[in-house]
């Protein structure tokens, strides 16, 4: 059995949760996901406070889908009650990122400035003492996590100087330039 198939979800307060056919809604404070399965392979039940998801059979798909379905289960409920969030970092001389409207305006060394559309339901804050810094957040943590790659791939950080887009959290180990030539 799925070590993490069989833990249960507890349903925090404030958190409303509708099992359908074949669909879970989720809604809190933050707003409302919803998330469809495949009802041949698994089961979701609401039980007072609690989520449990049930496999039908012991298939390898089922199986599979046991442990993926609970965890986006609680990835929805801690969604919509605390929501998700990514640090970035622009490291470089010269690199800005700056928020015009719903847009991200990057100077990354570029012969012209990058503008990267933000997607709705994910809200971006800078850093109060470095403009180079700033959070993406969300309630969806797969959209979350998907924009901050997007906007990491715009110009990965590089081995030689560490200059570019990075996590805040991301270790980047630097590479040894070109020696001087011994005579």
């Amino acid at each position: 059995m799925s070590r993490i198939g069989k833990k249960v979800i507890v349903i925090p307060e404030g958190v409303e949760v509708n099992v359908g056919d074949g669909v879970v809604t989720v809604k809190g404070k933050q707003g409302e996901l919803s998330q469809t399965f495949e009802s041949q392979y698994v089961s979701i039940k609401q039980e007072g406070t609690e989520l449990v998801v049930e496999r039908a059979n012991d298939t390898k798909v089922a199986r599979s889908r046991h442990g993926l379905y609970r965890s986006l289960l609680a990835n929805m409920i801690q969604g919509v009650t605390d929501g998700f969030a990514k640090s970035l970092e622009v490291r470089g001389v010269g690199y800005r990122v700056a928020q015009k409207g719903q847009d991200l305006e990057f100077n990354l060394g570029y012969s012209h400035p990058v503008t990267f559309n933000l997607p709705e339901g994910i809200k971006v804050t800078f850093d109060e003492k470095n403009n180079n810094i700033f959070t993406l957040s969300g309630m969806n943590k797969q959209l979350v996590g998907q924009v901050a790659a997007n906007i990491r791939e715009l110009r990965k950080p590089e081995p030689y100087k560490g200059k570019g887009i990075r996590y805040t959290d991301e270790h980047i180990v630097l590479k040894a330039g070109k020696s001087a030539a011994s005579a």
